[in-house]
């Protein structure tokens, strides 16, 4: 009974942090609140105006307001003359127009969908001026109970009463100086500065002209210019830090009157260092004045209206099932797992459970002298009398002195996207690109950082969880990250997984210049985008080169405090995520051509944000290759249909005996995790990429940098006198085939590879077959013979 009331507490828990997560008003919400709360600010404002001339008069309105005979001199009637009684005469005084400006500037931010943070800022430091004005004036309430109000004269008489009047000034002497400090930014040094300058403009205003309007020179001040020179290169000399700063102009003139006077060498060798320091410091103080002066540079100001989706966009699958398994099937297991044990003369000193959403975890700690790998033979055995599919035997468990045993339970739960997206170890996850992919054996949310990984290799059968997966992770960024801070490139070759991200186009995707659609399907896209994102990667490297940063994160973070220059080419750089979905597909109709560009990504892009996603359904040698496996330390194995397929993908056994349905193990170099996928379904993809398809968004995709790729055929061979002496014959063949590969020509003709390949080229030139497409053979553009020869003769 204890427990089930824990649980139910920890279920209201969630609820009530889901609920105020995702409180958000609508567009026309806001305009509502926001016109209302702009017209209530004027109505304040236009009640307390006419309250100071007609509230002596309408003291009796006030005793009955439901008396409908008696009318009130105030603008707003009795309701008016009710408002400025209640604020000014009985509240604040003349410091309650505050109040008046604040409702109105409320409901102006509202209305207007402008940023809350600044009028939070605006509310807090109104308050305390409305406070101090009203304390203030409260020493002159006597006289006038309309200034202060009651309360500004209650407070200023009770600190009177505790700290007597010096103490009442000295305090709000105190505060004042809170203020300009702190919210105005004022210090001694600013209003010296003004004074000085205001003194400076002043006297050469009055130096320069006499009453007469004439130039007005005084000789002691011509006799000091002529002394200055002479003194001024000793001073600097001596103390040469003390004296140049970016603040004083005055030294300039001193090295032209140096090359006059016959100095030695070292002398002017000094004067030129003094001169380059002066520019380095002008530099640094730049930087840290442009970051005082605008703040730090922010990549989401062009969107700073954008919302993040709501967690209400997600289904809770968790509903009405049971965290525990039944009592009853937990100690028929392990009695199960004990009898067995048993039957071959293994004894257990203890054994613990622990109940995950999918799978129990048996933990058991064998007599001594019992050899492990007697207890790891017996996988097939204990699975027989446990009548349970996927044991798994860890022996031993990393970390810990005893035996793992992974048994399946019979009522498994299903983890929903939404419990792990609303769970505090994601939201709390100070990670550059967080993931959280499900929940382990222990009900724990799995949150890791793709930037850390830094790629990740998925693989596992057909319909065991993979394309759930991808949508797992790129929902996570999505609830995470803004679109200015990471974009997605997505490969789809299967055409039908990834297009619902496509409505997201202009916030999240990157594509190539001259693309229609963002996600590619197209095999030979594939290549040149591939190839476009090495241009990338080689063009970051060369900003971080000149920007002295070591990795993608300082060089944003100097980015960001300005210290470079957007006109040497500098700009703010989002993580690229690519996610290939089918990667056995593209190695088999393009081979080296997308392996060796995915090769140099996996091998330099995790410095400069380039991070790559690759899942298959085949995890063969021949498709995840030894170059590839080097560079994807981090890998997720779904259930596989053999043992061969789980080392290829995780080097050790285990992922063939995984039961499916988002069951997975995921490693980072290190041991193994089991992990229950979180399920996102396609309707709630949906309804994400709606939200935020819906929201204002940049004018076009990100543009990656434009690669022309290397075309199979040439236009060298445009003469009819250069043609091969059976180009002709070659020519029917391809016509009558309407196949246009090299491979052909070199059955029927019997030809070398060479030759066969260069009247292919041949024909590109006479417009008889199409440009190279990789490894698929070439379109024919003539139907039939007659159009052949007709085209031949028209040349």
């Amino acid at each position: 009974m204890a427990r089930k009331k824990t649980k139910t507490k920890a279920k209201s828990k969630t609820t009530k942090q889901s609920k105020k997560i995702s409180f958000v008003l609508s567009k026309q919400q806001k305009i509502v609140l926001g016109s209302f709360l702009f017209l209530l600010g004027l109505a304040l404002l236009f009640s307390f105006i006419s309250y100071f001339f007609s509230w002596q008069a309408d003291q009796s309105t006030l005793n009955d307001l439901s008396d409908r005979s008696l009318q009130s001199q105030n603008w707003l009637n009795k309701f008016g003359a009710a408002l400025g009684d209640f604020f000014i005469y009985q509240g604040f005084g003349l410091a309650a127009f505050t109040i008046a400006v604040l409702v109105t500037l409320t409901g102006f931010y509202y209305f207007f969908d402008k940023p809350k943070k600044r009028l939070q800022s605006f509310w807090f430091w109104g308050i305390i001026v409305m406070l101090w004005f009203a304390t203030f004036l409260g020493f002159f309430s006597e006289t006038s109970p309309l200034l202060g109000g009651m309360v500004g004269f209650e407070l200023n008489d009770f600190l009177q009463d505790f700290i007597g009047l010096i103490g009442t000034i000295l305090v709000l002497a105190f505060v004042a100086i809170v203020y300009f400090a702190v919210r105005l930014k004022l210090t001694p040094e600013h209003i010296t500065h003004f004074f000085a300058k205001r003194k400076q403009a002043f006297a050469s205003e009055f130096n320069s002209q006499d009453d007469e309007g004439n130039e007005f020179v005084d000789t002691a001040f011509d006799k000091d210019n002529i002394e200055l020179p002479k003194e001024a290169p000793e001073e600097e000399l001596e103390e040469p830090q003390l004296k140049t700063t970016p603040a004083q102009p005055a030294p300039a003139p001193t090295p032209v009157k140096e090359k006059e006077t016959p100095k030695d060498a070292d002398e002017d060798f000094e004067i030129e260092i003094e001169e380059t320091v002066e520019e380095e410091e002008v530099v640094e103080n730049l930087s840290t004045k442009l970051v005082q002066d605008f703040g730090e540079f922010d990549p989401t100001l062009e969107l700073s209206n954008y919302r993040f989706p709501t967690i209400e966009l997600l289904k809770d699958y968790t509903k009405g099932q049971s965290i525990t398994v039944d009592q009853e099937e937990l100690e028929e297991n392990k009695n199960r797992i004990v009898d067995t044990l048993k039957n071959y003369k293994i004894d257990i000193a203890h054994i613990k459970a622990t109940v995950g959403p999918t799978v129990t975890l048996y933990e058991i700690v064998p007599e001594a002298g019992i050899r492990i790998s007697k207890i790891k033979n017996l996988e097939d055995d204990i699975a027989l009398s446990l009548a349970a599919l996927g044991i798994r035997i860890i022996a031993p468990i990393p970390g810990k002195g005893t035996i793992g045993i992974e048994v399946p339970n019979k009522n498994a739960r299903i983890v929903s996207m939404r419990s792990a997206i609303a769970s505090p170890k994601f939201q709390n996850a100070e990670m550059e690109l967080p993931l959280t992919l499900g929940k382990t054996i222990s009900n724990e949310t799995f949150v890791v950082d793709l930037a850390k990984m830094p790629h990740l290799l998925m693989a596992g059968a057909t319909g065991q969880g993979k394309s759930v997966g991808l949508n797992a992770i790129l929902t996570s960024l999505l609830y995470k990250k803004h679109p200015a801070e990471v974009k997605f490139v997505l490969v789809d070759p299967k055409k039908v997984e990834l297009t619902l991200f496509n409505k997201i186009e202009r916030h999240y995707l990157a594509k190539l210049p001259d693309s229609e659609d963002a996600i590619i399907t197209d095999n030979t896209k594939v290549i040149n985008t591939l190839n476009s994102l090495c241009i990338e990667m080689d063009k970051r490297y060369d900003l971080l080169k000149d920007a002295m940063a070591r990795n993608i994160k300082e060089y944003n973070a100097k980015f960001k405090r300005r210290k470079l220059n957007p006109n040497d080419g500098h700009k703010f750089l989002p993580y690229i995520v690519l996610v290939i979905d089918e990667f056995a597909d593209l190695i088999m109709t393009a081979g080296k051509e997308v392996e060796t560009p995915i090769a140099r990504l996996a091998q330099l892009a995790r410095a400069i944000g380039i991070h790559l996603i690759v899942a298959t359904q085949r995890p063969s040698v021949n498709v995840i290759t030894g170059i590839i496996k080097a560079n994807f330390p981090a890998r997720i194995a779904f259930r596989v249909t053999s043992k061969i397929d789980s080392r290829t993908i995780l080097d050790s056994q285990g992922a063939d005996q995984l039961i499916g349905r988002g069951d997975m193990l995921f490693t980072q170099g290190n041991s193994l995790i089991r992990v229950q996928c979180a399920f996102v379904d396609t309707p709630e993809v949906e309804k994400i990429t709606d939200f935020i398809g819906s929201q204002k968004a940049y004018p076009e995709a990100h543009q990656l940098p434009e690669y022309v790729g290397e075309e199979g055929g040439t236009s060298l061979d445009i003469d009819a006198s250069d043609r091969d002496a059976l180009f002709m014959e070659a020519a029917e063949v391809i016509v009558t085939a309407q196949q246009g590969s090299a491979s052909l020509l070199q059955r029927k003709l019997k030809l070398g590879y060479n030759r066969a390949g260069r009247i292919i080229d041949q024909l590109e030139a006479a417009g008889i077959v199409g440009p190279f497409e990789g490894s698929k053979a070439r379109q024919v553009l003539v139907s039939d013979m007659n159009a052949l020869h007709q085209q031949l003769n028209n040349e």
